[in-house]
Parts: structure tokens; C-alpha cells; sequence
């Protein structure tokens, strides 16, 4: 009969790689069939397969929302806030922060007037930098 080194009592999940809690072999394998883990989620019978759960801060695509929510629970849109704002700054007497937003009639009132003679255009193009409310023409806030 060979006798193995006593083993200091761990608890499972601590020592050897392989080593095994229970009755083991004359080669330090486990003896028997397949041994059920101790503690933790057991299978239910039936064959029954848990939900499928999501990860915390991940949302399933949405088609009103092509980027998500904001912080306010608001759905972002595809289009971004710096993005209008540097072209109504540069091309505001065009409109084309406006057309950019999906706003046509905003856009073409600019052309008209020459984005009010540069004023409206400037303050339009500043208010899309520093506002974190602006909406695109579907009513979702422009990302940041």
C-alpha cells in the first residue's frame, strides 16, 4: 500500500492544479463518475436554460435611437453637435449646419437671408457648440 503526503486542509478552489477533493486513485485522479461542483447555480431539471441577461450599460439596438441613450435617458442621434457648429459657423450663411441637422426649412430661411446677415449664423453655430439640448430633425439630441 503507498502512502501520499498528507495535504494541508484548504478550502476548494486553493493548491495544485488538478488536485481533486474527494476519493482519488492510485495515480491522485479522482475516482468515479462526474463529479457535481459544490455550492453555486445548479442546472434545473428539464433542461430548462436561464434568460439571457445583458450586460450592465449595454442597450440592444434601437431603430429610434441608431446611438444609444444619454445620460437623461434621451436617444442620441447619428449626427454630432461639433460637427453642426463648426459648419454654421463657417457655412452658416448657407445653412448648412441646418441641412446638415435635417432642418431644410431652418436651412433655406438662411439662404434667404444670408443666415441674417452673419448674425444668426453665429450665434447659431455657437449655441450648437455649448447647448447640450439640440435636436436633430427627428427630435434626438446631437451627440457631443
Amino acid at each position: 500500500m503507498s502512502e501520499q503526503p498528507q495535504q494541508p486542509n484548504q478550502p476548494p478552489g486553493y493548491g495544485y492544479p488538478n488536485q481533486a477533493s474527494g476519493p482519488t486513485g492510485p495515480y491522485g485522479y479522482p475516482q468515479g463518475g462526474p463529479q457535481q461542483p459544490s455550492g453555486g447555480y445548479q442546472q434545473p431539471p428539464g433542461g430548462y436554460q436561464p434568460p439571457y441577461q445583458q450586460a450592465p450599460g449595454y442597450y440592444a439596438s434601437d431603430p429610434n435611437a441608431p446611438y444609444g441613450y444619454d445620460p437623461y435617458g434621451r436617444p442620441l442621434s447619428d449626427k454630432s453637435k461639433i460637427v453642426a457648429g463648426v459648419l454654421q459657423l463657417f457655412l452658416g450663411s448657407f445653412g448648412i449646419g441646418r441641412f446638415y441637422v435635417g432642418n431644410v426649412g431652418m436651412g433655406i430661411a438662411q439662404i434667404l437671408t444670408c443666415g441674417g446677415l452673419g448674425f444668426w449664423a453665429l450665434i447659431d453655430g455657437i449655441m450648437y457648440l455649448v447647448s447640450n439640448d439640440r435636436t436633430d430633425a427627428q427630435g434626438r439630441v446631437l451627440r457631443g
